[in-house]
């Protein structure tokens, strides 16, 4: 199945469209009665609660299925939230959602196609990373296997899509000839999801080798990968770039070298700034200093920390693990600050004694690279006081270590 659509206005399809659109209760979302249905519950807050109290209500009014799909659409669309600015005018999915690109990170990963002609978004899911293209490139293809999510898809465009002419197909992506398309470019977020189960990081289907093969069909590709993606699986000329939001990692991005400008990069939205790797001499291990910088999840995954240390005249405290600290107050996008109270060998009763001299009342515990769990940890420190702290659990030269800290503003 072939549908177009030109700058966001009506879809027009292919010979099927029509009964597409009326195969399932989600499909009829779009029929009249299902849009008086989906605007009669706009504003709700899509809680548990509050749709066994809506069903109640709606009972004989509408289909059951139907007041099943919409209520199941209206607490999809609150949670798409977080993601979409629009996301009350937009469809859902479970699975869609919860892989989609926000937003935010897909007009970041779209911008890597700017001016490129036509633009391929293989398994499109609900249509994020379609819209953002939209306003990037000449012409978007978008290509799912399931139908009902590629319908949801070509609606999402109209919300969100720019002035691109957009094509939508319904096909397994890895029987399309693309290699005999007019493709400038292909961005593709293959599934992590198989039956229902997550996949182990680095499977995908369809599969990252086949992901990587694309470039030898068209030369600028972008795959999107989960964050956890072992570096040694990207090919050595690809970029490797991770993408925070704020201090949350959300998605890794492989480049193909038609794409690529440095092997390794980390990204912070929604200001858009990034760190490569500098290379340089060994960073120095020493005892821990009058601060201690966490680097941002995006930076640590790049593997960029002693980069970071480079650039801030800073040092790690042991060889393993992505702590770093200075002597004065560095203060940088790309980790966050904290002032040292207190450094010691991690034991709990001392710690303890400790926190009460301080008066420290409430803290958040950061642990890397010891175990322990840390609300039976919070519960035996026994904090009593009016003080706040950041009590960080972690390992000086192989042995526990604790740090009792407090935020730098920033």
């Amino acid at each position: 199945m072939i549908g177009q659509t030109r700058g966001g206005a009506g879809v027009e399809s292919g010979p099927r469209s029509r009964d597409d659109e009326a195969v399932t209760p989600l499909a009829r979302l779009f029929s009249d009665q299902g849009q008086e249905l989906l605007g009669w519950l706009a504003g709700q807050d899509g809680t548990a609660d509050s749709a066994l109290r809506l069903a109640s209500e709606l009972r004989g009014r509408y289909p059951a299925d139907l007041i099943s799909a919409a209520l199941t659409q209206q607490s999809l669309r609150v949670a798409g939230r977080a993601k979409f600015s629009r996301a009350d005018s937009m469809y859902f999915t479970r699975a869609g959602l919860e892989q989609a690109s926000s937003e935010l990170t897909a007009r970041h990963a779209a911008q890597r196609f700017a001016g490129h002609s036509l633009v391929a978004d293989l398994c499109c899911g609900i249509g994020g990373n379609t819209a953002a293209l939209a306003a990037i490139a000449g012409g978007v293809l978008a290509v799912d296997a399931d139908l009902e999510t590629l319908l949801f898809a070509r609606r999402n465009v109209q919300v969100l899509g720019g002035p691109a002419e957009i094509t939508t197909v319904c096909a397994d992506v890895q029987r399309l000839a693309l290699g005999a398309s007019r493709l400038a470019g292909i961005f593709i977020d293959p599934a992590r999801r198989a039956g229902g189960r997550r996949l182990r990081t680095g499977d995908s289907l369809p599969p990252l080798d086949w992901c990587l093969g694309l470039a030898g069909l068209v030369p600028a590709v972008g795959i999107k990968a989960a964050p956890g993606l072992p570096h040694a699986l990207v090919p050595a000329d690809w970029e490797l770039e991770f993408v925070a939001t704020g201090r949350s990692l959300k998605e890794a991005l492989l480049w193909s070298p038609a794409l690529a400008t440095t092997p390794r990069r980390a990204t912070l939205l929604p200001d858009g700034l990034t760190m490569t790797a500098a290379g340089g001499p060994p960073v120095p291990v020493q005892a821990p200093g009058d601060y201690l910088l966490d680097p941002n999840p995006a930076v640590t995954r790049a593997g960029l920390v002693e980069d970071l240390a480079r650039d801030l005249g800073a040092w790690k405290i042991d060889p393993m693990i992505a702590f770093l600290a200075a002597d004065r107050p560095v203060l940088t996008p790309f980790a966050r600050t904290l002032r040292v109270l207190e450094s010691m060998p991690w034991n709990e009763k001392q710690a303890a004694r400790r926190l009460r001299e301080l008066g420290i009342g409430t803290a958040d515990i950061r642990r890397r690279g010891l175990a322990g769990d840390v609300a039976q940890i919070h519960r035996r420190l026994g904090l009593r006081g009016e003080g706040s702290a950041t009590i960080v659990l972690t390992r000086r030269e192989g042995k526990p270590w604790g740090l009792i800290c407090v935020p730098v503003p920033s």
